[in-house]
């Protein structure tokens, strides 16, 4: 599938870099108990981590902060997606298991502390742009709430937005049903672009390792 990223954000962010994962054929379902395990431990070391540091300093944290500043978004009312899920863990609202796509894309997210979205590619039609949204752009969210976008990076089709690094609209999203996915890492953009491809490598590794089918990868973005 064909995927652009817009001038304007490479103009106001010249290293930022996206990682762009294509599955095919995959097999979603219930995580394996190793998955489930590992993503509790690892909110319950965040958990405990948090008691000593603010999360508002941590790297990847800080970093999507300011992006979403940067295009006018205030971070303090606009959250972007990870640093929502780190919330959650500091308040000892663990997240809990959904199915093994969710669930996979969650522990990286925690781990890498980067907004990841998933997306049914059979739901979508393509050009897909990474772009700016305009001023009126909304849509229904997966939190249930109509969502403005405007001065939000998002991702559109044809048919406009369905996702971001804030929260992915309800129009394509991952189920048990779901055989062809697209998967977005919003990078940090101070991460190299060596350190992106093995990142994004690692996840579609353990992800097709769990769901089968066919995959590739590449790096959107400058350095």
């Amino acid at each position: 599938m064909e995927i652009q990223l817009s001038p304007e954000i490479i103009s106001r962010i010249p290293n930022f870099k996206l990682g762009i994962i294509e599955y095919k054929g995959i097999t979603v379902g219930d995580s394996p108990q190793m998955v489930k395990g590992r993503l509790q431990l690892f909110q319950e070391s965040i958990y405990f981590d948090l008691e000593t540091k603010n999360l508002t300093d941590l790297p990847g944290i800080q970093e999507w902060r300011h992006i979403f500043k940067a295009f006018g978004k205030d971070p303090n009312r606009y959250r972007h997606s990870v640093e929502a899920l780190y919330r959650r863990v500091q308040k000892q609202n663990y997240l809990t298991t959904v199915h093994s796509a969710i669930d996979i894309n969650n522990f990286f997210s925690l781990q890498y502390q980067v907004p990841i979205g998933i997306y049914n590619t059979d739901s979508l039609a393509g050009p897909i742009t990474i772009e700016v949204a305009k001023a009126g752009e909304e849509y229904i969210g997966l939190n249930g709430r109509l969502n403005s976008l405007e001065n939000l990076i998002v991702s559109s089709d044809k048919h406009g937005p369905f996702g971001s690094p804030f929260v992915d609209s309800n129009r394509a999203p991952v189920t048990e049903t779901t055989k062809n996915a697209l998967q977005i890492i919003y990078l940090q953009p101070t991460t190299s672009l060596n350190s992106a491809e093995r990142l994004t490598e690692s996840l579609m590794k353990m992800f097709t390792q769990i769901h089968g089918g066919d995959a590739s990868f590449y790096i959107i973005g400058s350095d």
